[in-house]
């Protein structure tokens, strides 16, 4: 018996190593592509530029320390930057964009981080098409260019991308705190009003450009946090001021808000990353304000984000969009900071760096890759009619795990990604590459 055990094990392993020479001699190769991104998360056909604009908001309030006591707000123009990304003419050797910004932290010398980019500064835009425009509005402290790996990627697919500096005022401590984000509540939808109302009256008129190229019947909205918050009014959904914190803005203030959500404005997608004001001790708004949103609706969110409360705020905030079509992707066992470039800090700096900008589990280039390539499906479909698009966000599974692609013995894919003969795994991704994601999705009135 001990014998024939020996003989097993020799044969089996004979097997095996003839396996392995016939794998390794012939293998089976499909044409594939390199690296890991899925496929709609890989750049794009056109060539960009990128320029700044400079936008003047009038008939704006500002809480400032007195005004807190006494509610009497302080009226004055508002400025605030745009920065555009757009289909380009590039000349050989152009050089490309390097995007810098100073971190100020309370009580620390300000961190400088740098993003290089693809784009070329004020190249000139492409003439003769038009384009979807993307209009993008950061977080809390955040900044224009704190997301332009996805400003890029979405350009270079055929959009032209506006991402708002909302210029946050600076924090020192617990007074300052309460003053920039009170002036947050009330700025972020209505920087997003105002700016996109100018950017596309400067369509309209013509002058020429990048302003040339926008097609003003086809506009998506992305906000991520505050942003996000900021997003879900511009989209239709009206605050609703009997919950803290939003019976806590002065009069003036909560009256201009109100009297801007009247208008409704030309938006056809919305793209709601970690939104903020859906947990149940910060609720923005209430069930039939956010069945008020008509629109298409893609959300994405990590499962343990501690922030915004997933599971009693993100997920309240889709459960209730009603009214609209809705996709929400999730990223399992991420917390808040599920999009931004990646950035490389100073070994010497503080944490609190790293938590306002890192995930603890993903990678940021994995995260960045994944939210293009669902942006890109998302957007397409719905500002550009592409129907096909449908395929990458309606996926087979729920959970990403849980899909299959059978192959034979031996069988090398070489990058290959998912199309219509992998029914039964996620569109675009590389086999065994769709892990750790989850993709829910409603219809209108679910």
């Amino acid at each position: 018996m001990r014998k024939r055990t020996i003989f097993g094990a020799i044969a089996g392993l004979c097997l095996v190593g003839a396996g392995t020479a016939a794998y390794v001699a012939s293998p089976t190769v499909h044409e594939g592509q390199n690296g890991e991104a899925p496929e709609l998360g890989r750049p794009g056909e056109h060539q960009i530029g990128t320029t700044v604009k400079q936008f003047v908001l009038d008939g704006r309030t500002k809480i400032t320390a007195w005004g807190a006591v006494t509610g009497n707000l302080t009226d004055a123009d508002r400025t605030v930057s745009v920065r555009f990304w757009y289909p380009a003419a590039i000349k050989p050797g152009s050089r490309t964009a390097e995007y810098s910004h100073q971190m100020q932290l309370p009580g620390k010398e300000p961190i400088p981080l740098v993003s290089k980019g693809f784009a070329i500064p004020d190249a000139p835009a492409l003439s003769g098409e038009k384009y979807p425009l993307v209009l993008m509005s950061h977080g809390f402290g955040g900044w224009d260019t704190q997301f332009s790996n996805l400003a890029e990627h979405i350009a270079s697919h055929g959009y032209v991308v506006a991402s708002i500096d909302h210029r946050d005022a600076p924090i020192d401590g617990v007074t300052s705190f309460l003053l920039s984000f009170g002036n947050v509540l009330v700025d972020r939808t209505l920087d997003q009003r105002q700016i996109l109302t100018q950017i596309l009256q400067a369509a309209k008129a013509g002058p020429g450009g990048y302003t040339a190229q926008i097609d003003s019947e086809n506009v998506g909205l992305i906000g991520y946090s505050m942003g996000g918050y900021g997003a879900i009014a511009s989209a239709g959904a009206p605050y609703a001021y009997a919950n803290d914190p939003m019976a806590n803005i002065p009069e003036d203030a909560r009256t201009a808000m109100q009297k801007a959500a009247e208008e409704k404005l030309p938006i056809k997608a919305l793209v709601a990353i970690a939104p903020w004001g859906g947990q149940p001790d910060s609720r923005a708004w209430n069930a039939a304000s956010l069945a008020k949103i008509t629109q298409p609706v893609l959300v994405i969110a990590g499962n343990q984000d501690d922030v915004v409360n997933f599971k009693e705020g993100v997920s309240w905030l889709f459960d209730n969009m009603t009214g609209s079509d809705r996709h929400m992707l999730v990223y399992r066992e991420a917390r808040h900071n599920i999009v931004g470039n990646e950035f490389e800090l100073p070994a010497d700096s503080a944490f609190t760096a790293s938590e306002f900008l890192k995930e603890p589990v993903w990678r940021s280039d994995r995260l960045n890759a994944i939210n293009q390539h669902f942006v890109t499906a998302f957007l397409d479909l719905n500002l550009k009619g592409d129907t096909a698009k449908a395929d990458y966000l309606n996926v087979p599974t729920v959970d990403s795990n849980a899909g299959t692609w059978p192959t034979g013995f031996g069988e090398q894919l070489n990058g290959k990604m998912a199309g219509p003969d992998q029914e039964n795994h996620w569109r675009g991704f590389q086999r065994r590459w769709a892990v750790g994601l989850e993709m829910h999705r409603k219809e209108k009135r679910q």
